[in-house]
């Protein structure tokens, strides 16, 4: 797992051990940051950061700011260490806590929100409708989300649109847009 290319292009970073986290493929990752390459700026959420490789890509990128979020310790541990290893530490802040938690009390806006929870729960369709009510996507922002092929994202979210799905091997990614943004 490494970091694809900009300011930190080539960094290998670490993942936490266990089967408690599940990093995006590399092939995986390419894909997805070539669909949104254009759109990469400003301050990104990463909710279920794991090992951090997608918000730390979006600040290789040119991304401002980036949150991680994530409720073990473990986790934002590898989180720190890989910011450490790509120089990108003093452009992070990191977060321990339930997702939940941490969008109930969230004030800012972000223009990219990454969604790539564990796969067996319901984090995700909890974590979008939340992510709805309380408004907290930037004007153009984008929410990318992973989850595997076979389980469907069904259900419509207040004020947001669904813009397009993408399949890569066993993995959909699906790209939500503000309601405003999409017309």
């Amino acid at each position: 797992m490494r970091v694809i290319t900009g300011t930190a292009g080539g960094t290998n970073l670490k993942a936490p051990e266990g089967l408690l986290t599940r990093p995006t493929a590399d092939r995986v990752k390419q894909a997805l940051f070539n669909i949104i390459q254009y759109e990469i700026c400003g301050d990104v959420l990463d909710l279920f950061a794991g090992s951090g490789q997608l918000g730390i890509e979006a600040l290789s990128r040119g991304a401002a700011r980036a949150v991680f979020v994530d409720e073990r310790r473990d986790a934002l541990d590898i989180v720190r260490e890989n910011l450490r290893r790509t120089h990108l530490a003093e452009k992070a802040e990191l977060v321990q806590g339930d997702y939940l938690s941490y969008l109930d009390r969230c004030k800012r806006r972000f223009r990219l929100i990454f969604l790539d929870p564990p796969y067996a729960e319901k984090y995700l369709e909890n974590s979008l409708k939340r992510i709805s009510e309380i408004d907290i996507l930037a004007e153009g922002g984008i929410i990318i989300t992973e989850r595997p092929k076979e389980k469907p994202l069904d259900g419509a979210f207040s004020g947001l649109v669904r813009s397009k799905d993408y399949l890569y091997g066993k993995t959909a990614i699906t790209l939500f847009r503000r309601e405003e943004d999409a017309i």
